[in-house]
């Protein structure tokens, strides 16, 4: 069963998992990030195997003019070794029981478009795509 990173110990051990996503991240500002961005409404979420963290998604609550009260997932992913287990799904159903426990209007997420397994992966969930997302890099994040 998936559940939320409380404490610190939680949190870094997802670390590895995220970092299959997150490939900019490191290991020594992980958790400060994550502490940061919790105070912005994120929330960590991971799910184990035999005491090893196979899937982690990062995700938040807010409320939006679009979408009204909404859940969107920021990060989702499954050790490479450990997809097609369930465990995304798994972790997917979490999140959208979630959702509808928080009286959301709906739940969300983007994927970048290289990916395309991750895709095949969300359509089977029932996600569709309903929009273009852009962006504009204004740093190097360096």
């Amino acid at each position: 069963m998936p559940t939320d990173a409380k404490t610190d110990a939680e949190i870094q051990k997802c670390f590895d998992v995220m970092s299959e996503l997150r490939t900019h991240m490191n290991r020594v500002d992980f958790l400060d990030t994550v502490r940061h961005m919790e105070t912005e409404g994120f929330r960590l979420a991971y799910l184990e195997d035999d005491d090893v963290v196979v899937a982690v998604a990062g995700y938040r609550i807010y409320t939006n003019l679009f979408l009204g009260k909404n859940l969107y997932i920021d990060d989702l992913v499954t050790c490479p070794n450990s997809r097609s287990k369930g465990y995304g799904e798994q972790l997917i159903n979490w999140l959208r029981d979630k959702a509808i426990k928080a009286d959301c209007r709906a739940y969300h997420l983007d994927s970048g478009t290289q990916r395309g397994q991750a895709h095949k992966f969300y359509f089977n969930q029932g996600f569709t795509i309903s929009s273009y997302h852009f962006s504009e890099q204004l740093t190097d994040g360096g």
